[in-house]
């Protein structure tokens, strides 16, 4: 089972990132929160993409995408006692889209004498699976959000190979929302 869910994960990921368009970005903050105050990060002691007592190789990848991301903003990862905690996850949603369209009915004739029938509609049924993956910070002192990222794509089963770089890529879209770097001293 958790194989499973690993590999769905994984193909989330992927497909995400490896859309023509593109995942659905979108990002949301706590206006109240000073951003300025926060120059250390770590993380939450069990992320989302874990569902036992140990660190799977996704939940490393995560990790490594967050601290370049983090890191190039300016921030410090810290073990102990940090400014922001970072969370994420991953969710797999099989979907279903359905498409009807009236279609018109052909003509039926020869030299001038004819009629027309086989009104009808055209359905089309498609199945995919959408993936979610979400980028969580946390004011550790209040232990309150204060900002969130999400991206929502079509998941494609194509380049399963370089999964930790299309982690990295769902990564680096989604932090592009975050507005703020650390403040130097």
């Amino acid at each position: 089972m958790k194989i499973l869910k690993l590999t769905a994960l994984l193909m989330t990921l992927l497909g995400m990132a490896a859309c023509s368009s593109g995942p659905e970005l979108r990002s949301d903050l706590d206006p109240g929160t000073d951003f300025t105050k926060f120059k250390t990060y770590g993380f939450v002691r069990i992320t989302g993409t874990d569902q036992a007592n140990y660190e799977t190789l996704i939940t490393q990848h995560f990790k490594a995408a967050v601290r370049t991301q983090m890191d190039a903003r300016g921030y410090q990862f810290v073990e102990s006692n940090p400014d922001l905690l970072v969370n994420f996850n991953a969710v797999l949603s099989d979907k279903v889209r359905v498409t009807s369209q009236p279609s018109g009915g052909m003509y039926y004739g020869y030299r001038g004498y004819g009629a027309w029938g086989g009104y009808g509609s055209y359905t089309d049924v498609r199945h995919y699976t959408q993936g979610t993956v979400n980028i969580d910070l946390i004011d550790a002192a209040r232990q309150q959000l204060v900002w969130e990222g999400v991206a929502e794509g079509r998941v494609r089963e194509s380049d399963k190979d370089e999964l930790r770089q299309r982690i990295a890529e769902v990564v680096a879209l989604i932090m592009e929302q975050y507005p703020f770097r650390a403040q130097a001293d």
